[in-house]
């Protein structure tokens, strides 16, 4: 049975880490406009060489008449284009464009950065295992990233 202090802590930290998104995309990128949802379902594409539509509505947590309507408003923004699945000609797959995948690169460096500043702000150094403890928790959440 999992430590409920840590259940705790990381349940904390994944919502510190979807403010510390929101508040991401408003400072670094307000030009982008782009909502919490098209925020994910260009990091589900940006990750993958080709998904479909389907499978961003499953990982972002839509239905497909709107994730369909989201992957529609990030083609207008020249952030993805679109296919027909030759495999499957009822679907469609999504890929990042040149630029979509420098605002995702952008934003996760930007991201970065303010979590290096919160990380040198704290006023005691973290225990040296700790990147490796993580790196295995980081692992076990990867089947929702």
């Amino acid at each position: 049975m999992a430590d409920p202090r840590l259940v705790e802590a990381l349940e904390r930290l994944v919502v510190g880490a979807v403010g510390m998104t929101t508040v991401a995309l408003a400072e670094f990128a307000p030009a982008a406009e782009l909502t919490l949802p098209q925020w994910r379902a260009l990091l589900v594409v940006a990750r993958a060489d080709g998904v479909r539509v389907t499978e961003i509505g499953t990982r972002v947590g839509m239905a497909l008449p709107s994730a369909s309507r989201l992957v529609r408003r990030l083609e207008r923004r020249g952030l993805v284009t679109t296919a027909r699945d030759e495999t499957d000609r009822r679907g469609t797959i999504v890929r990042p464009t040149a630029a979509g995948l420098e605002l995702w690169r952008d934003l996760v460096d930007y991201r970065r950065r303010l979590i290096a500043d919160l990380l040198d702000a704290l006023p005691a150094p973290l225990p040296a295992g700790l990147a490796d403890d993580l790196e295995r928790v980081e692992r076990a959440f990867a089947r929702y990233a």
